[in-house]
């Protein structure tokens, strides 16, 4: 990511974190990292992975693409592309993402907030998905939705995959 792209990523999740009337201690606690981390990342500094990001934003009872949405270029780390395309308004709250994975990678995600689900369609390659232990194998065009509030993955054999993917929040979940 970009200095340019953290330190608007930095200044958007300290004023989340100040509007839900967190300290830099609690949110850093709640979200398992360093405090430390959490105020380099504020100050527009470090690196922080996907997980991280998503785990601050479930503490801050945010969807991810609200702590996202100031950023247009793609997050990335360790051949996994991740950009937001669109939050909806409506309840519940969709939001979609444009996500790349290069060849034989593996991305664990953690779980999202409860009741959350993922929907994803495969617009090239192969890839398997889902929550873990339960994966389908998907090619070009299909589509595969399963519950998101428990730890799910996403692994590539031979070639790029590339695909879109929507999160949808339950009712209630959290907040934009």
């Amino acid at each position: 990511m970009d200095r340019l792209s953290l330190g608007t990523l930095g200044q958007h999740l300290q004023r989340l974190r100040l509007e839900k009337g967190l300290s830099l201690s609690q949110l850093a606690a709640a979200a398992g990292i360093a405090k430390s981390n959490l105020s380099r990342l504020e100050q527009g500094n470090g690196n922080p992975t996907l997980d991280t990001i998503w785990r601050l934003a479930v503490q801050l009872d945010v969807p991810f693409g609200t702590l996202v949405a100031p950023i247009s270029v793609p997050l990335g780390e360790e051949g996994v592309q991740v950009r937001l395309l669109d939050q909806g308004q409506d309840s519940p709250q969709v939001d979609a993402y444009w996500m790349r994975c290069a060849p034989h990678t593996t991305r664990h995600a953690e779980a999202h907030t409860p009741g959350a689900r993922e929907s994803l369609t495969l617009i090239e390659g192969q890839l398997e998905a889902g929550p873990e232990g339960e994966t389908r194998h998907l090619s070009a065009g299909d589509t595969h939705g399963f519950p998101a509030d428990r730890p799910h993955l996403y692994r590539t054999g031979e070639s790029w995959a590339t695909l879109l993917l929507s999160v949808v929040y339950a009712e209630g979940g959290p907040t934009s």
